[in-house]
């Protein structure tokens, strides 16, 4: 599986404070895209993801498909090559440009006139529509509901103090049956300042578990060479699926 192998449960960071007040501005993500410091961004898409799918799934047509943050992901072109209506939403232009582009699809353009200087890119085939705003702001719009979220790269990129507020609308978003798959890391915050940042199992439940039933599916070692400049020594990622209590 690429390079992924389970690993027995580790004991959480218990000072889960030390990035509370970490703040990322817009801004500060536009110019990643700009700076292409995107290693983020992953070409060959999600492994657990892909190991995952039908459980995901269910077996399920024609499923309404939400990405938060959804960057240039590949795995939209997967959903929507498999029958599925997808929508995403992000800050960056530039990275939805670069999707529609990479993935070969032609896509109009147009404002979102509940929020100003928004705008929403679709697909000419018109089972992908991304919209290019905060995701804050994302209620203002007519949106509809979803029976799948997949989460990856979203929460764990959303400042630490927003992150109630991002869980409330994400859970204003689900329809009766649905199925939140939540990718997160775990790492020893106090040597990395984040993002990503470390989100403990018990804040999911925090977040989500008054709904949710949260299953953890699978944690895989993830470490590579780049994370050594970031201070760590070990880093997972755990793959949780939110369903309906």
């Amino acid at each position: 599986m690429d390079n992924t192998k389970t690993l027995p449960d580790i004991k959480e960071y218990p000072d889960t404070e030390v990035q509370k007040n970490r703040v990322l501005t817009l801004e500060e993500w536009q110019d990643k895209w700009v700076n292409r410091k995107i290693a983020f961004h992953q070409e060959q898409g999600h492994q657990l993801l892909k190991k995952y799918l039908d459980t995901f799934l269910k077996g399920e047509s024609g499923l309404r498909v939400f990405f938060p943050l959804c960057g240039k992901a590949v795995e939209m072109k997967w959903f929507a090559d498999l029958g599925h209506t997808v929508v995403g939403v992000e800050i960056s232009e530039l990275g939805i440009r670069e999707f529609f582009t990479e993935q070969n699809l032609s896509y109009s353009e147009e404002p979102i006139t509940e929020i100003p200087g928004a705008k929403i890119f679709k697909s000419s085939s018109g089972n992908i529509s991304l919209y290019c705003c905060n995701i804050f702001d994302l209620p203002r719009t007519n949106i509809g509901k979803f029976d799948r979220i997949w989460d990856r790269g979203a929460l764990v990129a959303i400042n630490p103090g927003d992150r109630e507020h991002y869980a409330d609308i994400m859970l204003s978003l689900l329809r009766k049956g649905f199925q939140y798959l939540l990718a997160i890391f775990s790492y020893d915050p106090t040597k990395h300042p984040g993002p990503p940042f470390y989100v403990p199992a018990a804040e999911i439940k925090r977040l989500f578990g008054t709904i949710c039933n949260i299953h953890c599916l699978e944690k895989v070692d993830v470490f590579e060479e780049r994370h050594i400049s970031w201070g760590i020594n070990y880093i997972f990622e755990e793959l949780y699926l939110l369903t309906e209590k």
